[in-house]
């Protein structure tokens, strides 16, 4: 049985969410979707992409929309995953692997360097609270940054943000004022703007965006503000989109 690339946390807490991929056979997926849509997020928002969204997360974001991913999904063998996802994507696509927490299976490492393999642009949709540095260099990378508000903060792994390329991503989701200027001593101390891209999104419902650009303004750092657009187009429980 491959076993689940795990942080550093208290042993027991996080075994009763991972029932839905513990024990599954090597060499096979647990896959709550996959699904064509537009990318929503990132810097290539707005571009066909498709989603390869893996089940089981092992922590519980206080504004995760994806509640839906932590339980169920089908086991699919890796080769047969592989086809399945470059029968449905158009040439040119993106091909996105996301959860949940895609990196608690081991298997989504030779999953995404086979996409690679055929030519693809390929993402990988992180939380950061799992080690980065046996992704594919061909990967980009996108990378949250957990904040007080998020309830996780203690799941980030430090260690990853030196191991970031100027390809991959760094997300902050801030629920307030204070998870801004969180974010904002974290980016400042890290170097952050000077490794890859860092993008700031305002949690639904929490923060208004108008607000958040002002924020951003005020920082006189290159941070872009990030929007969902696929909440934006389809609403914010729409699935599959």
């Amino acid at each position: 049985m491959s076993a689940p690339i795990l942080p550093p946390v208290a042993p027991g807490r996080r075994d009763h969410r991972l029932k839905s991929i513990l024990g599954r056979p090597s060499g096979v997926l647990v896959v709550h979707e996959l699904y064509r849509s537009l990318q929503g997020e990132g810097t290539f928002a707005g571009l066909p992409c498709v989603f390869v969204r893996l089940t089981a997360c092992h922590l519980r974001c206080s504004y995760c929309d994806t509640p839906h991913a932590f339980n169920h999904g089908e086991p699919i063998a890796l080769r047969a995953l592989l086809e399945r996802i470059l029968a449905i994507a158009a040439p040119g696509d993106l091909i996105e692997v996301t959860g949940g927490e895609p990196l608690l299976q081991d298997e989504a490492l030779p999953l995404m360097s086979g996409l690679a393999d055929a030519g693809r642009v390929v993402l990988l949709e992180t939380s950061g609270a799992c080690d980065i540095g046996p992704v594919d260099p061909r990967v980009r990378i996108i990378l949250d940054l957990k904040t007080p508000g998020s309830g996780e903060e203690q799941a980030n792994l430090w260690d990853n943000l030196a191991k970031l390329k100027p390809t991959d991503e760094v997300k902050v989701v801030v629920c307030d004022r204070p998870d801004f200027d969180w974010a904002l001593e974290r980016i400042r101390e890290h170097r952050l703007v000077e490794r890859c891209p860092v993008l700031v999104s305002p949690a639904h419902g929490r923060v208004d965006a108008a607000e958040l650009a002002a924020w951003i303004l005020e920082s006189g750092l290159p941070l872009r503000l990030q929007v969902q657009l696929h909440k934006q187009l389809w609403g914010p429980d729409a699935r599959g989109v």
